[in-house]
């Protein structure tokens, strides 16, 4: 019997050894459970031209030839994937619906003798609770943000803080990318509905009895949209600020965004949106700067002339409640430490 879950902690807590999803590689690739281990049960191609034969020919011959690719495909994985697995394993399986796919996969598991089972309503189902939470639900949790200007090592800060024993939500993590203009990363963002997953099954696993720490974030991370309900939590939240001189943050900067700064080019082309909001003549001041490979210059310049008045025209618009402004004229490793440590002494008071 498939296994019926009432809500995303319920399927988180789901006590399986592993998660397998049989779907396609794109339908995995645009989404999945996470922690969900892809051994699809048709590749892209075998899934379209068994739709093909089911709409154009016979539903009865599409689920024959689909029979002998499931066949195939699960012999190849016993073979390889699972060939390590002993007779106390447990999996649970699921495909789109929670049909034919992950049922037939399961049933080959069984004979093994395998305790294998399926997640009823499949994936459908668990985009049901990951868009409820998402976008319907008040997120129960105490947030908690992390604000600061630019280039005073929020993100750092907020990777310590389990080491403290406080809840972190890391939004940029999941999002692959580091909030700023400037922030794209190597291979790029996840798709909307991978984000939100990572973030609804991050939460459903945090103490709502506890506060959750975040970093303060506009309302897009990148090109990804953080959903209305954690958007609405995190305009709610008390805010504790990290402060630094500019110099510092600055040289923190060029550390930081050392990937950026070798593609000069790259770089170049970035600034360009810029103009209309800081005039040519400051960009052109900033290109200079980057072509003389004075990159500390160029890192304080963009805060001085862009970072800063942005952050304080946002801060204008509403005064949050200011848990603590913690100043550190480092942000090293050992400045980095001691934030951390203050910030994670005001979270456990609360």
């Amino acid at each position: 019997m498939p296994v019926e879950f009432s809500s995303l902690t319920d399927l988180m807590a789901h006590g399986f050894d592993t998660v397998i999803d049989v779907r396609s590689p794109a339908e995995y690739a645009e989404d999945h459970i996470a922690g969900a281990i892809s051994l699809p049960a048709m590749s892209n191609e075998e899934r379209a031209i068994v739709g093909t034969i089911y709409k154009q020919e016979s539903p009865f011959k599409a689920r024959k030839i689909g029979a002998a690719i499931v066949a195939r495909n699960v012999a190849h994985h016993l073979e390889t994937a699972l060939a390590d697995k002993d007779g106390g394993w447990k999996p649970l399986v699921y495909c789109w619906r929670g049909g034919q796919r992950s049922g037939s996969v399961a049933i080959i598991l069984k004979q093994i003798g395998w305790r294998a089972d399926t997640i009823a309503g499949g994936y459908k189902a668990y985009r049901r609770f990951v868009y409820t939470d998402m976008y319907e639900a008040q997120v129960p949790h105490r947030f908690v943000l992390l604000d600061g200007n630019t280039g005073t090592a929020k993100t750092d800060i907020l990777n310590r803080l389990s080491a403290h024993g406080i809840q972190t939500l890391d939004l940029e993590g999941m999002a692959q990318h580091r909030g700023s203009m400037l922030g794209g990363v190597a291979g790029g963002q996840p798709d909307q509905k991978t984000f939100e997953s990572r973030l609804a099954c991050k939460l459903s696993t945090l103490d709502p009895q506890r506060p959750v720490v975040v970093e303060a974030e506009s309302s897009k991370i990148g090109r990804l949209n953080v959903p209305p309900t954690v958007w609405a939590a995190m305009c709610d939240a008390p805010r504790i600020d990290i402060e630094a001189p500019v110099e510092e943050r600055a040289r923190y900067l060029q550390g930081a965004y050392a990937d950026v700064i070798a593609d000069t080019d790259r770089l170049t082309n970035l600034l360009q949106p810029l103009r209309q909001h800081r005039s040519h003549a400051t960009v052109d001041h900033w290109e200079s700067l980057l072509q003389d490979g004075d990159f500390t210059a160029l890192a304080k310049a963009l805060i001085v002339d862009h970072y800063d008045p942005s952050y304080a025209k946002s801060r204008s618009v509403h005064a949050p409640t200011v848990l603590g402004s913690l100043h550190s004229d480092t942000l090293d490793d050992i400045g980095q430490a001691n934030l951390a440590e203050r910030v994670a002494d005001i979270v456990k008071s609360l």
